[in-house]
């Protein structure tokens, strides 16, 4: 497990890396677990490597995470639908769609309050609710996937 310590934005972001399997890891920023997918599978030197003791940020063995070449945390296209990802790092207060639920583009899924303002989180395109990624009160990232639409 490695750990770091990221400034983004004027935000510190407290950043451990759990594990990583293939092309997932299982990062842990500020206590809220995320499933990241990376572009390239990692090969299982480096996979250990990030089970060891935490490292400095300008370690070479350093796994990159958000915003680094080769890994792909933002919101997607994905085998079983559209993710739709947070716009800006914030707190749910609200998720407007179940599971199921048929969506029309434009249409409020979800809320987010980021520094005292709330952002309409929208439906993207047009289909069915397949999974809701977060719950009111959740902390989320930018980028982190609130809901699938298929």
């Amino acid at each position: 497990m490695k750990a770091y310590k990221f400034k983004i934005g004027g935000n510190q972001y407290d950043v451990t890396v759990n594990g990583i399997e293939g092309k997932l890891a299982d990062v842990t920023v500020n206590g809220v677990n995320y499933q990241v997918e990376l572009e390239n599978e990692i090969s299982p030197a480096i996979s250990a490597a990030s089970a060891q003791a935490p490292a400095s940020v300008s370690d070479p063995q350093a796994i990159p995470l958000e915003g680094a070449q080769g890994v792909k945390a933002t919101a997607g296209n994905a085998v079983g639908g559209k993710k739709i990802g947070s716009p800006l790092p914030g707190v749910i207060i609200s998720v407007d769609v179940k599971e199921g639920q048929a969506v029309k583009r434009g249409q409020k899924v979800a809320v987010i309050e980021a520094m005292k303002m709330e952002n309409e989180i929208l439906a993207e395109c047009d289909g069915t609710v397949t999974a809701i990624h977060v719950s009111k009160g959740d902390s989320v990232l930018e980028g982190a996937d609130i809901v699938t639409i298929a």
